[in-house]
């Protein structure tokens, strides 16, 4: 269960996982507050059930109903373990599967728990207090868990995401898009413009080295809260005419496959897609040194990493690769080589069913 069923690194990894699982063991069903979106028409193509649970907010006058009306969803179809893959539906479906229903309650924590406001985060550690367990995405977040979340180890359960490594790939005669200039060196990045991102520091950091080489563009694709700021502070650095600002879009692998040095720079982070994508489309990476990025980067071997928050640490990095071409080509293959080994959906999705086994052992249906 998600939120809702459209763009998003954590709506990706439930459909994938969802349409991955073994059927002869499992039978599907995904539930959302609203199952529109890309998503949900690709689950309903492979003939995944959908569930709508209608929440609008959890003080919603509906709000009671429509979670009464996911726990009779849940003893009807005798579902035997409801996973929550996000906040909101840990919130609201953690509480119905436990005290409504016979099934399995399982929660995730896929980012740092002072990214949920207060309130919220109170709610979230009560949810995921009373499940049977948690899924988390990376050594980081399980130790986050334990130390500041009072979560005991042994419920905590590690299932690191996969990609989908036939869609992210490297293809080295793609043509580039439209707004980027042949030749042009490009540093870049790809997310979700929030301030947990860190983008001022790439824009800074650009700043610093752009007179490193001819040709340098820095390119950043997405949308979000963070768009005016980091176009006034491109203006201010002097930097606009080299900057290229595009919206989200569904073409990821394309205009990953356009960037040559990927920056991730968040301040906080646990296990990134978009790192692992790029890192799975051949770019050469640098990441902030925080979260689950040295799970992925290896400094020095399959990319660097940097101080977070620290332009003049992010600059340092850049200058090694923009001035050292066949180092840029060895960290970018190294960290490709070791994202297509490891990181398949159907490693991520055999992973998940160890974790649901293992729950629903000696569990028959109808047990507390």
């Amino acid at each position: 269960m998600a939120r809702e069923l459209h763009h998003g690194g954590c709506e990706r990894q439930l459909t994938e996982i969802a349409l991955a699982l073994d059927r002869e063991r499992f039978e599907v069903h995904v539930g959302a507050f609203r199952v529109e979106g890309m998503r949900a028409g690709e689950l309903r193509s492979a003939g995944v059930p959908l569930v709508s649970v209608p929440v609008k907010s959890f003080w919603h006058p509906g709000t009671l109903a429509a979670l009464c009306k996911l726990g009779s969803y849940i003893r009807a179809h005798r579902i035997h373990l409801v996973h929550a893959f996000d906040v909101p539906l840990t919130i609201a479906a953690m509480p119905v599967a436990r005290f409504l229903s016979p099934a399995i309650a399982l929660a995730s924590q896929r980012s740092h728990l002072d990214l949920i406001p207060k309130q919220g985060r109170r709610l979230v550690l009560f949810s995921e207090r009373i499940a049977h367990g948690v899924v988390v995405n990376c050594e980081y977040m399980r130790r986050h868990l334990m130390e500041d979340g009072n979560i005991p180890p042994e419920r905590i359960h590690l299932c690191r995401n996969g990609i989908n490594l036939n869609s992210f790939r490297r293809e080295p005669d793609a043509a580039r898009p439209a707004a980027l200039p042949l030749g042009a060196l490009v540093i870049g990045a790809l997310c979700v413009l929030r301030p947990e991102k860190g983008l001022t520091t790439l824009v800074d950091a650009f700043a610093l080295v752009r007179g490193a080489a001819p040709g340098l563009r820095l390119l950043i694709v997405g949308s979000g809260p963070m768009l005016p700021e980091l176009r006034r502070r491109a203006r201010e650095r002097g930097i606009s005419d080299v900057c290229i600002f595009e919206p989200s879009t569904d073409q990821v692998p394309q205009w990953l496959r356009s960037i040559d040095v990927f920056v991730l720079p968040s301040l906080t982070e646990a296990l990134s897609n978009s790192l692992m994508e790029a890192m799975a489309c051949g770019c050469c990476c640098a990441a902030s040194r925080v979260g689950g990025n040295p799970e992925l980067i290896e400094d020095g071997f399959r990319g660097l990493l940097f101080k977070a928050g620290d332009p003049a640490d992010l600059a340092r990095a850049l200058r090694e690769v923009i001035l050292n071409p066949d180092l840029r080509r060895r960290l970018a293959e190294a960290g490709h080589d070791f994202l297509h080994a490891n990181f398949s959906i159907a490693a991520a999705a055999r992973r998940m069913e160890e974790v649901y086994t293992r729950l629903l052992a000696g569990r028959p249906f109808g047990r507390q």
